[in-house]
């Protein structure tokens, strides 16, 4: 490389753009990474485990995939992938249709996660009903309370 293609100011070493450029890239991968483990990690909590967490971020970049494909993309145990697609359907988390085929044979579903605004207000109602019963049941035992013992 020659001198006038180094950059301007190097702080008095000698940087190359190509170095700057990979250096770059692999604090923006470490980042993505972190970015996306904290997203499994608040997704776990939403979604009850971090194999349905992984599957839903999984679902969410490559929508309309097989159980297979998604067990193959995340890592995951083809078994522990179908189950966790048949409660999350049975959950209206991921929506389901049988893929279109060309030819005979068997028609796999295609998998589809729902669409981050709709989990987090199925999450929001279902906090909220938790509360109503809690509110509920205080309500009950605090008129238990106030009528005394039987």
């Amino acid at each position: 490389m020659s001198p006038d293609e180094l950059p301007e100011d190097t702080g008095g070493t000698d940087v190359y753009p190509g170095e700057v450029r990979d250096r770059l890239e692999r604090q923006a991968d470490r980042a993505v990474e972190s970015f996306d483990e904290g997203i499994v990690d608040l997704l776990s909590w939403v979604l009850d485990t971090e194999t349905r967490a992984r599957i839903y971020v999984y679902l969410r970049a490559n929508p309309e995939r097989t159980g297979d494909e998604v067990a193959e993309g995340t890592g995951l145990y083809p078994s522990t992938v179908r189950e966790a697609l048949a409660s999350l359907h049975e959950e209206g988390k991921v929506h389901r249709e049988k893929r279109e085929s060309g030819g005979a044979g068997n028609k796999p579903y295609e998998y589809s996660a729902m669409a981050p605004s709709d989990l987090v207000a199925n999450v929001v109602d279902d906090v909220q009903s938790e509360l109503n019963a809690v509110f509920n049941l205080d309500d009950l035992l605090g008129a238990d309370r106030r009528r005394g013992p039987s």
